[in-house]
């Protein structure tokens, strides 16, 4: 395993980051140590978490586990903004980047992850409500005590990840180091404007869903007319997924889908690692997150490193993922 500093700063993460998505929920609590025991034994540093995944019993699976580990040795990763109650039953204040819900929170997962500090703490969606002042301010107290080393976001459209950084150049406040979303062979709008404003701003590109829920795994092909019984993508309709068979069931995906096959062919890899390793090698991008529900699905994962695709299998995938562009991106590509 490979390290990478993250964006612009001194922090080192494994090329590979471990999402605990599943912990509590796809995965026991068994099941869950033996998988960060695999990967902190393959090299891996970069484990990811949410006070929102399971409602908090992901972050209390981590906290378990790290009680016996070398904790200066890992990068835990959680985030803010949702909370840990019942979507339907949420009370005000129990949600969203208002500096009363942002300290609150921090204390609930520090207590969860049984930790001092959280490495990098980041907000998992943009607050329309809260102005930005108040976020980035109180992020900025968190890292001044100390419970937290760096501060990065999720899911945030340019604009609104730009005004964060620029706010908190301004009055020099500790602003986001990394931007943590959806990126992979199958959604690529990232790079139409945030892979260049991530790269301009030195912030690390952290890519959640890198097979997108299983589309890029080998299960998936062409000739398909439902998605497989049990998996994500049959699943995603009913669990608020964005996955959706309606969604990807489509010529691109196919072709897409295609060319993958072709390249793992090949190299004598599965699609799985071919797709990680195609995301592992796009400029501005830190650590991908995997999320498995087993040690015999993340070890397939960690076979997507110590070895690099050739240019012109680069170049396939590049061709075959690649989407018609919307205006004004259309006209900048042709200029």
């Amino acid at each position: 395993m490979q390290y990478r500093t993250l964006g612009r700063t001194g922090l080192k993460v494994s090329e590979l980051c471990l999402g605990a998505m599943t912990f509590g929920r796809e995965a026991t609590e068994a099941e869950s140590f033996a998988m960060l025991d695999r990967f902190v034994a393959a090299g891996g540093n970069f484990i990811d978490t949410a006070d929102v995944y399971s409602r908090g019993l992901s972050e209390e699976i981590v906290g378990k586990w790290l009680e016996r580990q070398d904790r200066d040795g890992l990068v835990i990763a959680t985030k803010v903004r949702w909370g840990t109650d019942d979507p339907a039953q949420r009370r005000p204040n129990r949600f969203g980047l208002g500096r009363k819900h942002i300290i609150a929170a921090v204390e609930a997962s520090l207590k969860r992850l049984r930790t001092d500090y959280i490495d990098l703490y980041q907000t998992h969606l943009w607050d329309s409500v809260t102005p930005v002042e108040e976020t980035i301010a109180a992020l900025d107290d968190l890292v001044r005590s100390g419970k937290v080393r760096y501060v990065g976001a999720s899911n945030y459209a340019s604009w609104q990840l730009q005004k964060s950084v620029d706010h908190a150049r301004r009055y020099n406040l500790h602003g986001f180091v990394s931007l943590q979303a959806l990126y992979n062979l199958l959604d690529r709008e990232l790079e139409w404007e945030i892979v260049g404003l991530c790269r301009s701003e030195g912030l690390g590109i952290i890519p959640w869903s890198p097979l997108r829920g299983g589309w890029l795994t080998g299960k998936f092909h062409r000739g398909l007319n439902a998605p497989p019984a049990g998996t994500r993508v049959e699943l995603a309709p009913q669990r608020g997924g964005s996955e959706t068979w309606a969604k990807y069931a489509n010529e691109h995906t196919w072709g897409v889908v295609d060319a993958l096959g072709a390249v793992a062919q090949e190299t004598g890899r599965s699609h799985a690692q071919v797709a990680l390793r195609w995301l592992i090698e796009r400029p501005g991008v830190s650590s991908p997150i995997i999320g498995a529900r087993s040690v015999q699905q993340l070890d397939d994962n960690l076979g997507a490193v110590g070895w690099t695709l050739e240019n012109t299998q680069t170049e396939r995938l590049d061709t075959a993922s690649r989407k018609p562009l919307p205006y004004p991106y259309d006209h900048m590509w042709r200029a």
